[in-house]
């Protein structure tokens, strides 16, 4: 799948503008981590954008989410690894996170939602505004963005890489992709 047709069937699945917007801030942390890694920009960035491809059939239901979403992608035919990362990036399943990807996905769902807050409480709302201080401090706010788990975004480690040093490589590359993200 090229990443014009899995934002195609994004846009088919998905209504909801800032869910389309969450998704490509997603593929976008992916790749430059993937770039950081050495490893496919392709396939991790196809795990971004499709992660959340289910949501408008399951909504809030943690029991289907990722697990519907895994099942979509499997009959577009997309490669197993992206399947398994998508359907383990949802910790409701108790499914193992065993690939890097797996771990980088996982970990970068909550954290595009607390950059864009971050970005969206600056005066400029802006995301060439900040910085990765900025993100940093309220990141340490534990009632501010309260739904972008500080824990899951914490399991960077188990990339081997440092909180603050993942911020970082996330905010870029959704700085450079600001203009797409509308911010």
């Amino acid at each position: 799948m090229t990443r014009e047709e899995a934002l195609t069937a994004v846009k088919e699945n998905v209504k909801n503008k800032n869910l389309v917007k969450h998704m490509i801030a997603a593929e976008v942390c992916m790749r430059a981590l993937a770039r950081r890694m050495g490893s496919d920009e392709e396939s991790w960035g196809l795990a971004g954008l499709l992660h959340d491809i289910d949501y408008d059939s399951v909504g809030m239901d943690p029991v289907r989410h990722s697990m519907v979403g895994a099942e979509m992608l499997s009959g577009m035919g997309v490669e197993e690894p992206i399947v398994y990362a998508v359907k383990v990036h949802n910790e409701a399943h108790g499914l193992p996170r065993v690939s890097a990807m797996d771990k980088a996905l996982h970990a970068v769902d909550p954290l595009t939602g607390l950059i864009v807050a971050a970005a969206l409480i600056h005066p400029s709302k802006r995301l060439a505004a900040i910085d990765t201080e900025f993100v940093m401090n309220r990141y340490g706010e534990r009632h501010f963005a309260k739904g972008a788990s500080r824990e899951q975004i914490a399991r960077c480690s188990e990339l081997g890489l440092e909180l603050e040093d993942f911020v970082g490589v996330c905010l870029g590359a959704m700085q450079d992709a600001a203009e797409e993200l509308g911010l």
